[in-house]
């Protein structure tokens, strides 16, 4: 099974994806950790994408598509992946049909997270992690039990990421619109795309995934 998950960030691709690798065995494909493992590797595509970044340039939709290809020969994908962050565009689209069919594979569902964006906002700029432990916590939703002490480790410092606030997050939104409008339409006339609400308790979120994949 081949599938591709959407959603801005915060709308709880990483667990959703997690939780299938675990369930499902599938691979997660995440095009930046794929792009940093092939440099590492030293693979055809990726010694092309290193030249390209080393010069400043942005790596294109052949480099990108080629090391997806790449990964997709690799045997641990054989029980079925999960697109993360592929395709962006109308033309990697096009190029993962081909990636796909040139090894008898099909795309079998394109499942978006869709989240109410304020309530989402809310979401990511209130989260914090305890700076020893790394317990997550959240001014609003999960407080620790005493004010400024981590529950579990007890200590008193605490950390947020310096990305986590409003115009940030509103940004990346508008970014994940831009990147996301020219390929919905693609997948919505071949009857693919289903939605889910990401805003829903992450195991009612799990659950209405499954029930797609179970069709």
């Amino acid at each position: 099974m081949n599938i591709i998950l959407l959603g801005p960030p915060g709308a709880g691709k990483g667990t959703q994806a997690s939780r299938l690798m675990a369930d499902r065995g599938m691979v997660q494909l995440s095009t930046g950790d794929m792009l940093r493992a092939a440099v590492k590797a030293g693979t055809p595509t990726g010694m092309q994408a290193k030249a390209v970044m080393a010069s400043g340039g942005l790596v294109s939709d052949d480099i990108v598509s080629g090391i997806i290809g790449e990964r997709l020969d690799e045997p641990d994908t054989a029980r079925g992946v999960i697109f993360d962050g592929y395709p962006r565009t109308a033309a990697q689209a096009e190029q993962l049909d081909e990636l796909l069919a040139s090894r008898a594979r099909t795309l079998d569902y394109v499942i978006e997270l869709g989240v109410d964006e304020d309530a989402l906002v809310a979401r990511i700029v209130g989260r914090y992690t305890c700076a020893h432990c790394g317990t997550g916590y959240h001014d609003s939703f999960a407080k620790p039990q005493v004010a400024g002490v981590c529950d579990k480790c007890a200590s008193t410092e605490f950390k947020r990421r310096p990305d986590d606030n409003e115009e940030t997050v509103r940004t990346r939104m508008e970014e994940y619109r831009a990147k996301t409008a020219p390929i919905l339409p693609i997948y919505d006339a071949r009857g693919l795309v289903h939605r889910v609400d990401g805003m829903a308790d992450i195991d009612h979120v799990t659950q209405a995934i499954e029930a797609i994949l179970d069709r």
